[in-house]
């Protein structure tokens, strides 16, 4: 098997993780998202913290602690992810996935804009409609149902966020998600003593699950980009929210709109808009390098 056939197959399962996840966290309803949420931020660290030794990251973890500035800015990540686990474990909770899942779709183009801002990256055309189609999409949403899509734009932002925060934190991926875990394991322990109570056997065991939903995927994606071209793990990112809409509306029962519909279709557009220009970028970057 090629190195390129390995890297899709991972990719492919880590988005089935993230995509079929509602699913899993629909098994707690009767547990606050709050809860929840605290719970993964537990399991996550015990199983990063493994993870960290068995690969001997361990050394490489200390050198990074030592830097005020990079630990600020990893915390700051924790926050944004924090807040995107806690806004999907909400929206399964009040059967919104429809909406939530929307905003996986639209979190290309929010890191377009973001790096319009942060970086003063240049947008083509192509890049200016799809962004444009996708604001179009978000106006629709919030005419038709009669309130802005909190939880898509929030998911969106969130990650977002994160993902620009990602590209500033020169730091191995395993290593920076471990200590934006265990930056946030105070506030989570510090929430259970308070709030939550010890649950079953069976429901603590299918929490402790948690761990292992949140760093699998993660560790399969890095294994993908090492051996796969970005624009591919791109596109097959897409999975996941396809399978969200997927459990949503088939597993979960929820019911679609024709507002839903015809956003998720300004969406689509908008996403063949900027993969078009995702691509015109790389040949044209291929063609000058041949031409060196």
């Amino acid at each position: 098997m090629t190195q390129f056939a390995k890297g899709s197959i991972a990719m492919v399962l880590a988005c089935l993780a993230w995509g079929l996840s509602p699913v899993y966290y629909a098994l707690f309803q009767a547990i606050s998202p709050a809860e929840i949420l605290a719970h993964r931020t537990l399991w996550s660290v015990v199983t990063f913290v493994t993870l960290l030794v068995l690969t001997g990251r361990t050394g490489q973890t200390f050198q990074v602690v030592k830097q005020p500035r990079v630990m600020g800015l990893i915390l700051l990540a924790g926050v944004m992810i924090a807040i995107n686990w806690y806004v999907f474990i909400f929206s399964v909770s009040v059967g919104r996935v429809t909406e939530s899942s929307l905003g996986y779709y639209i979190f290309p183009l929010v890191m377009v804009l973001l790096g319009l801002v942060a970086f003063r990256e240049t947008l083509s055309v192509l890049q200016w409609v799809a962004i444009v189609l996708a604001g179009v999409a978000v106006l629709v949403l919030t005419i038709g149902l009669g309130a802005a899509p909190w939880l898509a734009l929030m998911i969106s932002l969130s990650f977002g966020i994160y993902g620009l925060l990602k590209r500033i934190i020169k730091v191995d991926s395993v290593v920076s998600v471990t200590l934006e875990v265990v930056l946030l394991l105070p506030f989570a322990l510090a929430y259970l003593y308070a709030f939550a109570d010890l649950p079953d056997t069976k429901t603590l065991l299918a929490l402790m699950f948690s761990g292992v939903i949140t760093a699998g995927p993660l560790v399969l994606m890095t294994y993908a980009t090492q051996r796969v071209p970005m624009a591919t793990v791109g596109l097959l990112q897409y999975l996941n929210p396809i399978l969200q809409y997927f459990c949503a509306i088939v597993i979960l029962g929820e019911v679609i709109t024709g507002w839903h519909i015809i956003a998720i279709a300004l969406i689509w557009i908008a996403l063949v808009f900027y993969w078009l220009a995702v691509f015109r970028a790389e040949r044209k970057t291929v063609s000058i390098s041949s031409t060196v």
